[in-house]
């Protein structure tokens, strides 16, 4: 004996849930997911911070040693670069959500 399933049917047996009806359980939904990315996409900013901060500080020791410059004064200069490299992407990280913060009120205002 066969039973006839609908396109919509994934399994037989499942229960009928149709979540698009309730515009509010959608409503949720949608902000968890927004909140949930916009943290995955901030992680995701400073990991390639703190990946470029290394390697340009590993750069600079790399060209420090190989000219043959004094080991204390190529790791002082390769600490530099790697503190301001960290430093401004950190302020370029907190300056964009800033930046959109300030447009989202200014949307928001905008819209009344």
């Amino acid at each position: 004996m066969r039973f006839k399933r609908s396109h919509a049917d994934s399994h037989y047996g499942q229960l009928p849930l149709d979540w698009s009806k309730d515009a509010e359980i959608e409503r949720i939904i949608e902000a968890r997911v927004a909140i949930r990315a916009e943290a995955a996409a901030l992680r995701w900013r400073f990991r390639l911070i703190v990946i470029e901060t290394v390697l340009m500080a590993a750069l600079v020791l790399a060209a420090g040693l190989a000219l043959k410059q004094p080991a204390a004064t190529v790791l002082r200069g390769a600490a530099i670069v790697g503190a301001a490299c960290l430093a401004s992407g950190v302020l370029l990280i907190l300056l964009s959500g800033l930046t959109g913060h300030l447009a989202a009120r200014y949307r928001r205002w905008r819209s009344q």
